[in-house]
């Protein structure tokens, strides 16, 4: 491809300032005018293309920083121009025009690289939403892993499968794609959600988490969309729901299997149509939202079972991003286990500990049936139980769980010496561990918690998912 020209004009103190150029491709010359008015009212140069082979020869003659084309022009489709951008013009943004109701063009489109699409008639508002967002995305060379060096929790490791992961997200960073998270829990999907959102041209807007299994079914409605003051006993106040609080940003849906049917078809209409109503009010209102889902179900059974709705799940999964199970990567447990006892040392205060080799020996060739939130519990409660600098293997108290070597097959939770399932025995020992420090501060929790080098909080979530009362009693 020939070097692309930059197209610039003088500023008033005599400086260079670069005009943003975009390039518009459609046959239908209203739609034509109507997008080039609306995109120089922003301050936008524009250059015109009613063809394939002239948009192609535009782009490999000079430099664009956005593409709009239509899907249907006369010497072919538009998915061809998206797939010749991908292909040709690394970092270039490029947005589809599709016909009103034809969103399997539009899944089409994104799935072959397009950063996002717009449904005819096209709303001007979402056009200028699209080419902002479009326009604010990072330089391919500026990329981070998200949150590195900030103090934020990064996705860590080396290992192959690892550096696939993080070159996925930075690919899918650069799109406003839904995307469908797979993994088994705790393994990390959240936070590869975050990744997503902080690397995008979202990152300075609200990344809004939301558990869907945590959500009774009759306050699902209003969760999501919000209401009006006065449109049910209780509504006191108009209050914004999670789409509208999530407005400019991403929205992730974690658990998303657990989301009742009458609901997936309500979150069905907002994502094609992207507007909300609030409950109680008559108008719709738009909302720019990017979808990413999770669920360590698999949600293509779910579908065969009838349990989620198949139209949801193909708008859901437009692309999926599969996250590893930490025994898959146990070349990176000792990089992963040093970041946390790290983060864990300095969140209690506690000078810095180390783990001694034996033990990160034990920890590589560990199962992790619960992936690094098990991972982090083993050493939350290893620095509660051990005041030694160094961490040896019997500090870990692996000893009940089955090992196994890097290269074996997944193993189900081992039982423990007592015929406990494995999480029943973790529970047991943390139990235990509550109930002596609660006896030793006389039922402090406060005094208790800084014992056990963990926040206030965190003990009292842990006593309440233990069915412990302040007596330490069941």
């Amino acid at each position: 491809m020939s070097k692309h020209k930059e197209r610039t004009t003088r500023s008033t103190d005599g400086g260079k300032s670069t005009i943003p150029v975009v390039l518009v491709v459609d046959d239908e010359s209203d739609i034509l005018e109507l997008l080039e008015l609306t995109l120089v009212r922003m301050g936008l140069d524009v250059e015109r293309a009613m063809t394939v082979s002239d948009a192609r020869h535009l782009l490999d003659s000079r430099h664009f920083d956005l593409c709009l084309t239509d899907m249907r022009l006369p010497d072919g489709e538009g998915l061809e121009l998206v797939r010749h951008i991908v292909d040709h013009c690394t970092g270039l943004p490029v947005a589809v025009i599709t016909a009103y109701g034809t969103t399997e063009n539009a899944v089409a489109a994104l799935k072959a690289g397009a950063f996002d699409y717009l449904a005819k008639p096209v709303s001007l508002e979402q056009l200028r939403s699209l080419v902002k967002s479009a326009l604010h995305l990072l330089p391919l060379q500026a990329k981070t892993t998200a949150g590195s060096g900030n103090g934020k929790r990064v996705l860590l490791g080396e290992s192959p499968p690892m550096q696939q992961l993080r070159a996925m997200i930075e690919k899918l960073a650069r799109s406003q794609a839904p995307i469908y998270i797979s993994g088994e829990s705790g393994s990390g999907k959240e936070l590869a959600a975050r990744s997503i959102h902080e690397n995008s041209a979202r990152r300075d807007k609200p990344f809004i988490p939301v558990n869907c299994g945590a959500i009774p079914e009759n306050l699902m409605e209003s969760e999501f969309f919000g209401y009006r003051k006065g449109a049910f006993t209780g509504a006191d106040t108009e209050r914004d729901g999670f789409f509208q609080a999530a407005d400019g940003g991403t929205l992730f849906l974690d658990e998303v299997a657990d989301l009742p049917l009458i609901m997936q078809v309500k979150l069905l209409r907002v994502i094609q149509e992207k507007r909300v109503r609030k409950i109680g009010s008559a108008q719709e209102e738009n909302v720019d939202v990017r979808i990413i889902s999770a669920t360590h179900q698999k949600l293509s059974e779910c579908v065969e079972n009838g349990k989620f709705r198949q139209d949801l799940y193909y708008r859901l999964n437009v692309i999926e991003l599969k996250m590893p199970a930490l025994r898959e990567i146990s070349e990176d447990i000792p990089l992963i286990a040093n970041s946390i006892l790290a983060r864990l040392c300095q969140a209690s205060g506690r000078s810095g500990c180390s783990l001694s080799p034996a033990a990160l020996a034990a920890l590589a060739h560990y199962a992790f049936p619960g992936n690094v939130r098990e991972l982090e519990n083993i050493l939350e409660r290893t620095l509660a139980l051990c005041p030694d600098a160094e961490i040896e293997r019997d500090g870990l108290q692996l000893a009940a769980v089955k090992e196994v070597s890097p290269d074996a097959p997944a193993l189900p939770p081992a039982a423990s010496g007592d015929g406990l399932p494995l999480q029943d025995y973790l529970d047991q020992l943390e139990k235990e561990s509550i109930i002596e420090v609660l006896k030793k501060t006389k039922y402090n929790r406060t005094a208790a918690a800084r014992l056990l080098g963990i926040t206030v909080r965190s003990m009292r979530y842990r006593m309440e998912r233990l069915g412990l009362n302040d007596d330490g009693n069941d």
